[in-house]
């Protein structure tokens, strides 16, 4: 008879066809479903947070539901703070755990629904007799709430018999949150003769507007009204028109596009948080902007927005288009009367540093010259976020993955490759990660080598520090030495789990980037490019954050 364990893989597998994770004792029995199956692909990575992060990578590359694994304990603890980036993202998930037996506690058990719930996940323990129907439950709270949840199989109830596997009903999820009533209408018509009189009109899109769909919906509305248009970091090209577009806002957007932005008269906002990146810690619109927030938050999130709308970023967006039409709106003609030539483009860089090491701007935009067109660029976090956002262009929110940012943790870039390129199998995979990160997730490096193969490139830009804390603490007076670390040898580190590297102390260097971009990837190694920067330029995203805080 199906097991308890073969119930929660048959139910699962009608979401999904990946789980990421590493296989012990806790999750041995769901494992060997998985595999009997033959529904869903299991990828081991080498730590369980980097299951996780697989995982969150997978989703955010592709959509969908997500799904991990760990076992017990240990194993369970390790995927903590991937779980909390993942919670705080807002990424749908179902990690599925070991637990501990229905008998009691062993000494190495812990109390993971504390543990979970901590991080702001809820935990569903299946049993013999509702394996199946707990797991949908699961399921359906993740798409339901748009976060992970965490699937618990006790462990003396993993291989227990568990009958015929019966037909369970598809989770019931939400409909997309129209602008309710008669108060949401009287909201959007408002708005509608606001930015039908705008001078200076500008829309901001983020993340959330990508997820419900709105690009068609968005690029209408900014027709409609003549609007510049601007993104966020996880929402950038979202818009359809990029002649119009500004670029991402924030300490990584271009100081003549940030200009632009701080002119508009009217402002609206769609599914972006708006966080104190995004807002130049406040100094993103100008004083006497009207700034309207359209979003399923339950309030507006910034205490500049002038005016709030609960509504999804699709269905507002088209409401208010048609809005529009009813009061004959006309085009501003503000974004036709400038000369846009030119507005995102970022300071080139001096080359080489006064200490002889390159200039990161200088080698990222020497990068993007050679970087494939078809790529989904992954970040780890650190000092060094700023240069691919500034500097290497996107298709679309779903190929500029920020995992770890959330949670503003680092060590999340290596097993975010394995996620990516299976999500997105035809395009390279283009890793982004600093030093510290990179040696915090190193043993996911031979994850990322082995999955992504020749479609994925690597870019670890090795300043030989925590780069962030010595641009704010350094300068601060205290003192350096634990924010300084040993020059690594990534190149050494990569050829030894089977990918090439390759040290760049010069743009020179860089031919082998070019060589290894005009090799079919599948006659082409994993390439790493261990990339020796100097740590005194300082990334403007940084320096807002320096000036905040002195």
């Amino acid at each position: 008879m199906p097991s308890v364990s073969a119930h929660v893989a048959a139910t699962l597998a009608r979401r999904i066809h990946h789980v990421f994770g590493v296989m012990g004792n806790g999750n041995a029995h769901f494992l060997d479903a998985v595999e009997r199956s033959g529904e869903i692909h299991f990828t081991a990575v080498r730590h369980e947070a980097g299951g996780v992060v697989a995982a969150d990578a997978f989703h955010r590359a592709g959509g969908g539901l997500a799904a991990a694994t760990a076992t017990y304990g240990a194993g369970f603890t390790n995927t903590l703070t991937a779980l909390a980036e993942a919670v705080q993202a807002h990424v749908p998930m179902v990690l599925v755990v070991g637990d501990e037996p229905t008998s009691g506690p062993r000494p190495w058990d812990v109390d993971q629904i504390a543990l979970a719930s901590a991080v702001g996940a809820r935990t569903y323990t299946v049993g013999r007799a509702d394996a199946a129907a707990t797991t949908a439950i699961a399921i359906e709270h993740a798409l339901s709430y748009r976060v992970p949840t965490v699937l618990a199989i006790p462990y003396d109830v993993a291989r227990r018999d568990a009958g015929p596997i019966a037909d369970t009903l598809d989770p019931v999820v939400p409909a997309p949150l129209a602008p309710a009533g008669e108060f949401g209408a009287a909201a959007l018509r408002e708005l509608a003769r606001a930015l039908a009189t705008a001078e200076r009109p500008l829309l901001l899109a983020g993340r959330g507007a990508w997820i419900s769909g709105a690009g068609a919906a968005l690029g209408r509305l900014a027709d409609a009204t003549g609007a510049l248009t601007a993104s966020t970091a996880l929402g950038r090209g979202v818009f359809p028109r990029s002649e119009f577009d500004l670029g991402v806002t924030g300490g990584f957007g271009a100081d003549r596009a940030m200009a632009l932005v701080r002119e508009a008269d009217v402002a609206v906002v769609f599914g972006a948080s708006l966080n104190q990146f995004t807002m130049r810690f406040g100094e993103l619109f100008a004083p006497g902007a009207r700034v309207v927030q359209l979003d399923v938050a339950p309030a507006a999130t910034h205490p500049h927005v002038g005016g709030f709308i609960r509504a999804d970023a699709r269905l507002a967006a088209e409401a208010l288009a048609d809005a529009l039409t009813d009061v004959d709106a006309r085009p501003s003609g503000w974004r036709e009367s400038l000369d846009l030539t030119g507005v995102r483009e970022q300071h080139p860089g001096e080359g080489t540093a006064a200490d002889g090491r390159l200039d990161p701007r200088t080698v990222a935009t020497r990068i993007a010259e050679l970087l494939p067109e078809d790529r989904v660029v992954v970040s780890d976090g650190g000092h060094f976020i700023g240069w691919a956002n500034m500097y290497w262009p996107v298709a679309s929110p779903d190929r500029m993955l920020m995992v770890g940012t959330a949670y503003q943790s680092i060590g999340f870039g290596f097993p975010s490759v394995p996620g990516a390129a299976l999500a997105k199998p035809d395009s390279t995979i283009v890793l982004t990660s600093g030093d510290g990160g990179g040696l915090m997730a190193i043993a996911d490096l031979e994850s990322a080598v082995r999955v992504a193969g020749g479609r994925g490139l690597a870019v670890v830009w090795n300043d030989a520090a925590y780069g962030a804390e010595v641009n704010l603490y350094g300068l601060q007076g205290l003192a350096e030495a634990p924010m300084r670390i040993p020059d690594v040898d990534f190149a050494g580190l990569a050829r030894a789990v089977g990918a090439e590297g390759v040290t760049v102390r010069t743009l020179d260097d860089l031919a082998a980037l070019e060589r290894w971009a005009a090799t079919p990837p599948t006659e082409r190694p994993f390439l790493l490019l261990d990339l020796k920067v100097s740590p005194t330029v300082v990334a403007p995203y940084q320096r807002e954050i320096i000036r905040v805080n002195s």
